[in-house]
């Protein structure tokens, strides 16, 4: 999925995924004569679904506030965003930036930002009033080297657990309690299995394995050891995280056999089917269920377990990149990103929550309000899976690490390998 900026480009060549320019993939979705209002072409991953009716969210009021520029589409799908990132690593390669693109927030920007390919847009959180309108802790966690480079559209939670009651009523679990501990978990998933469930946790491939050891390790560290594996602070080699890792072992084998075959919607789709109890998934599952019509009678949803007081977090934001193509109008789709119009527009459909405090959670359907008063109240952490926390190049190691560990079952040569990972810049 990352790769550090040399290795992702590396891996560009040798994929040869795709091999238009993200550029030329042009929908001119949104109004105005081309001859008369100036392209804003926007670079994301969002092409289907509720990601798809977020952007169309944010493509409305762009319209609205930035008349003189006109929306070009330069969507990228599939891969869960790593088809579109290893493409826009060959157009930046290439000196071909879009106006703006997507990228997680936090550290995964370092690639760029050390490759010189996006421009330090703090000024702007001041011009926009971003600086009043984030939390604190939001903005210390957007911060790279006392700068700020992206703005974020929303917040997802990463650590959720989403439950199928009836499948667990067959073992007398209760679906609306989270058990207390990763223990208590396995113990209710040795029922599951008793109870003839094949495969109680559905999981797939890739960054669905990296956010349930990344739970897993939460769950077992604590919030303030967790956040020290990503700073250097806490040592991968420790006994604590050994026995971590020997339960993210554990929490494997109740898993489906096909695991390394599936993507995150089939897992959820094995748990709407009754074929298993639990998946782990950030709640963008929200917005997927809402698509499938799966009315919330039929699920329930809690922190992992043992992570109830902490709200994994993960921001989708923006970039202003270096030399890109009409500065100007990039800036208004910025603006428009941070804006309270813009961010009810997104969210409400996308099923997170905005990254603004001054948000009204009655705008919000119910699990979003939910996640607003926790992200309130909550420790906020950050993932690696999803660019918080860790490099890309990093974070593409890591990824290595658990593939060859779904296999090979090896613990101790997981954590050398996730050591050695967060080692490389």
């Amino acid at each position: 999925m990352r790769g550090g900026l040399s290795k992702t480009l590396a891996l560009v060549g040798a994929a040869g995924l795709l091999a238009v320019s993200a550029c030329g993939n042009s929908d001119n979705s949104s109004g105005g004569d081309s001859s008369a209002n100036k392209d804003v072409t926007v670079f994301t991953w969002w092409a289907d679904g509720g990601e798809k009716a977020g952007l169309d969210g944010l493509v409305s009021v762009f319209g609205t506030e930035c008349k003189d520029y006109k929306f070009v589409n330069s969507a990228v799908a599939g891969g869960a965003g790593a088809n579109a990132k290893q493409v826009l690593a060959n157009d930046l390669q290439a000196g071909k930036p879009p106006s703006t693109f997507q990228a997680h927030a936090g550290a995964e920007l370092k690639d760029y930002i050390n490759a010189g390919q996006v421009d330090d847009v703090s000024q702007l959180y001041k011009d926009y009033g971003l600086d009043k309108a984030f939390p604190q802790n939001l903005i210390d966690n957007l911060t790279v080297d006392g700068k700020i480079y992206s703005i974020p559209a929303n917040i997802h939670r990463a650590n959720v657990v989403w439950t199928n009651p009836t499948v667990l009523k067959k073992a007398n679990i209760d679906a609306t309690k989270a058990p207390a501990n990763v223990d208590a978990w396995i113990a209710d998933l040795t029922k599951l299995k008793a109870a003839g469930v094949a495969a109680p946790l559905g999981l797939s491939k890739g960054f669905a394995q990296e956010m349930l050891v990344e739970t897993t390790l939460l769950a077992e560290l604590g919030p303030d050891k967790f956040k020290g594996l990503w700073d250097g602070k806490t040592d991968w080699a420790g006994a604590d995280v050994t026995a971590a890792l020997n339960k993210y072992k554990t929490l494997l084998s109740f898993s489906n056999a096909d695991r390394e075959a599936i993507d995150w919607s089939d897992s959820l789709g094995y748990v709407n089917a009754g074929k298993a109890g639990y998946t782990l998934m950030g709640d963008w599952v929200a917005a997927q269920q809402l698509a499938n019509k799966v009315p919330e009678t039929a699920y329930t949803y809690w922190p992992a377990p043992g992570t109830g007081d902490s709200f994994q977090f993960l921001a989708d934001s923006f970039t202003l990149p270096t030399n890109g193509a009409d500065p100007d109008g990039a800036k208004c789709w910025l603006k428009v990103v941070g804006s309270a119009e813009g961010q009810k527009a997104f969210n409400t459909k996308k099923g997170s929550i905005p990254a603004r405090s001054d948000a009204d959670p009655a705008d919000y359907p119910k699990y979003q309000q939910t996640a607003m008063a926790d992200w309130k109240k909550d420790t906020i952490v950050p993932s690696c899976a999803h660019g918080a926390a860790c490099t890309a190049g990093q974070n593409n190691d890591i990824l290595s690490a658990l593939s060859q560990f779904s296999g090979s079952q090896d613990v101790a040569k997981l954590q050398a390998a996730l050591g050695t990972a967060m080692k490389t810049s």
